[in-house]
């Protein structure tokens, strides 16, 4: 809802919100400028009817729909900006994207997003580059008990992030560790200490960029990983069905049920978001880092919520770039690939910050 809202702004962009939940669609009937569509995305064949009239479509749904709602969008001949960021490989749809001459922008929000864009844009400007570190959290503004946490989306999609196995890259090799590997503490002034481990936000970094040394940690407040580590050890995200009172329940389903109330959102609470993406390397000689710092809050005035503002801005200046000519290349691209075209970037950066998501760039030399 946020990316319509937002869209809508520009007089010369026709705007329809489609969603299956007619609750959802009620909520936004009063913004001017935004049309409604009730949709399905699993339905092929609506789907493929309901992009026929538009130049680009936004794709933000479930990480496992958005694989196949993509595809069918590429197989209508549409342009999107994707932030689904589904689990399968992205670049299995290229060959769909190049037949029909359009272009799909994948896992542009946040992170990966910005996070995967702001990385290839530090590495132009070094010489040689060995190493990046991404450091990147949604939090509660206010800390309860017990979770200290709160998801703006689905929790099967965050539960994800706790399972899922890291793909990281050293000494040249891509390797892969366990999610919520490799504890840390950092501290960052807005905050205080919150603590860092691995998850698979790397995505298609460890394809695209030639750094012999990459990682992607989450931040959550300390004590969670723990928390986390005893569910997992207890089973509760194991998705196989066991037999409770003869009946096949998944213990990953109850699982996310429960945590689904627990970590939702409720009114008037606020969120943050933070990150810090560092790229280090050798300039004319010298060693040399570039590093972006985001920390973002909660909007009172508009009522958005900052995971949603950070993520869909930056999938909306990223529409507006390709509706604007600014890329046209036909074929499936994360964000990074983006970084090459002169001028985008700091198009990007700049529509962000006109939104008041602001990336602080700091440089440090020896």
């Amino acid at each position: 809802m946020p990316m319509a809202m937002d869209l809508s702004l520009d007089k010369d962009i026709r705007v329809t919100l489609a969603d299956r939940d007619l609750q959802k669609l009620a909520m936004i009937k009063s913004q001017p400028g935004i049309a409604t569509l009730e949709l399905d995305v699993t339905d092929r064949h609506n789907l493929k009817r309901a992009v026929e009239p538009f130049d680009l479509v936004v794709l933000a749904v479930p990480g496992h729909l958005g694989f196949g709602a993509l595809k069918t969008i590429l197989e209508s001949g549409k342009t999107v900006v994707d932030i689904s960021f589904f689990p399968e490989d992205l670049f299995e749809l290229d060959a769909i994207a190049k037949k029909h001459g359009v272009t799909a922008i994948c896992d542009m929000g946040v992170a990966p997003g910005m996070s995967h864009l702001l990385s290839a844009h530090a590495m132009k400007r070094l010489d040689e580059t060995n190493k990046v570190r991404i450091y990147v959290g949604g939090l509660p503004k206010v800390r309860e008990w017990p979770w200290e946490y709160k998801a703006v989306f689905s929790p099967a999609d965050v539960i994800e992030e706790y399972t899922r196995p890291a793909r990281l890259v050293r000494d040249g090799k891509l390797i892969i560790l366990p999610a919520l590997s490799e504890p840390e503490i950092l501290s960052f002034p807005s905050i205080g200490e919150l603590e860092a481990f691995n998850s698979d936000g790397l995505r298609s970094l460890v394809k695209t960029l030639k750094v012999p040394d990459m990682a992607e940690k989450t931040l959550r407040y300390p004590g969670h990983i723990d928390k986390i580590k005893v569910m997992q050890s207890s089973g509760f995200f194991c998705k196989e069905a066991i037999l409770i009172n003869q009946q096949p329940i998944s213990p990953f389903e109850f699982t996310s049920g429960l945590l689904f109330d627990a970590w939702k959102m409720k009114e008037g609470d606020e969120d943050i978001t933070v990150m810090k993406i560092e790229v280090s390397g050798i300039k004319e000689g010298k060693s040399h880092s570039i590093v972006y710092d985001l920390y973002d809050e909660y909007d009172p005035a508009s009522g958005i919520h900052s995971m949603a503002r950070t993520t869909g801005y930056a999938a909306t200046m990223t529409a507006r770039a390709l509706l604007k000519g600014m890329f046209a290349d036909p074929g499936v691209f994360p964000p990074e690939l983006l970084a090459k075209e002169p001028g985008l970037v700091e198009f990007i950066l700049e529509g962000l910050r006109q939104r008041n998501v602001i990336y602080q760039e700091t440089i440090k030399q020896e």
